[in-house]
């Protein structure tokens, strides 16, 4: 059975920049984003036209990704994991926007 870890980021953890769709997040594990090895540390990431560039001052990886808008603003960051190491989502803190990892499997029927 696949686990699903939450880790919750406090005040310490990431923080949102001023543009809607740049943030900031602190790993603090080694991530696997999209087969893509991330070393823990602190990124920027910013999600545009179905990709994610997620950048550090070592350089940068370009995944697919989309924004979910939440219901309700998030209170703290939380990064959602498959077994452990797998980065799926990145729940902003302080505001309505998850960053999910992989293309957005939503039919646009023109709403």
């Amino acid at each position: 059975m696949k686990k699903i870890l939450f880790l919750s980021l406090v005040a310490l953890g990431s923080t949102a920049f001023a543009a809607s769709n740049n943030f900031k997040v602190d790993l603090f594990q080694n991530s696997v984003v999209n087969g893509k090895t991330l070393k823990a540390g602190e990124y920027k990431i910013s999600v545009e036209n179905g990709n994610a560039v997620i950048r550090n001052d070592k350089g940068s990886i370009e995944v697919p990704a989309h924004e979910v808008t939440l219901a309700k603003k998030a209170q703290s960051t939380a990064l959602t994991y498959l077994n452990n190491t797998d980065l799926q989502a990145i729940r902003v803190g302080g505001t309505r926007t998850q960053i999910v990892f992989g293309p957005s499997t939503a039919t646009h029927n023109g709403m």
